[in-house]
């Protein structure tokens, strides 16, 4: 059997920069679609070297969170509308499934926490702060789908929401949004109520109205 190298840690430590700090700029929309990204670039504000810019790069390219054309060019990808509706429609499912898991493990300190998040999503918004709205967005939804208890699906549903990162900052500012999301005082009242259907039909409608408005 063929013992692979290892990676020295420093070298592990440097691709983890960069890989963490790319990945959670694609998630939270901080880059635009179809912006083009240097390894060079890339290096010089991480301060790494090509290697570990490199690495991160093609970890981030498998995971459908940037493009590379056949020349090399690396870029955050502009999604088609077919292509939105594809991931707007594995929304639905993965994460219709996630909270309806999480609802017998729902309990008041989780609804507690949704509301403040909620509280929270309210401020940004008011303050026109689209990157702090992806970002709270996307905490609510993670705190109740981490009740859910199901590693592997939520690990799906992060590759779909760091594909969608650069163009849910697109459809932000498409809505021009004043107040937060209506389904997630649905979603948290079929939480209070134990109403499975309820909570379906809500995550459902919260994950898919803004996308297919952007694809329509």
């Amino acid at each position: 059997m063929q013992v692979q190298p290892r990676i020295p840690d420093s070298a592990q430590s440097a691709h983890d920069k960069v890989y963490r700090g790319l990945r959670t700029r694609i998630l939270h929309g901080q880059i635009a679609p179809g912006a083009a990204l240097t390894l060079r670039g890339i290096g010089r504000e991480f301060g790494v070297s090509m290697t570990p810019a490199r690495e991160a790069v093609q970890r981030l390219v498998a995971e459908g969170a940037l493009s590379m054309s056949s020349s090399g060019r690396v870029a955050t990808p502009e999604l088609s509308n077919e292509r939105i509706e594809e991931l707007a429609a594995l929304r639905a499912l993965i994460e219709v499934e996630l909270a309806s898991r999480a609802l017998p493990r729902a309990h008041m300190a989780l609804i507690d926490r949704l509301q403040a998040i909620d509280h929270h999503i309210a401020d940004v918004v008011s303050n026109r702060d689209a990157v702090g709205y992806i970002r709270a967005n996307l905490e609510f939804h993670r705190t109740l789908y981490l009740r859910a208890q199901a590693p592997a699906m939520l690990a799906m549903c992060e590759t779909v929401w760091l594909q969608l990162g650069p163009t849910m900052r697109a459809l932000y500012g498409r809505l021009r949004r004043t107040e937060p999301p209506q389904y997630h005082r649905l979603i948290i009242a079929a939480l209070k109520a134990g109403d499975e259907p309820g909570l379906r039909l809500a995550v459902r409608s919260d994950v898919t109205q803004g996308l297919r408005m952007l694809a329509s």
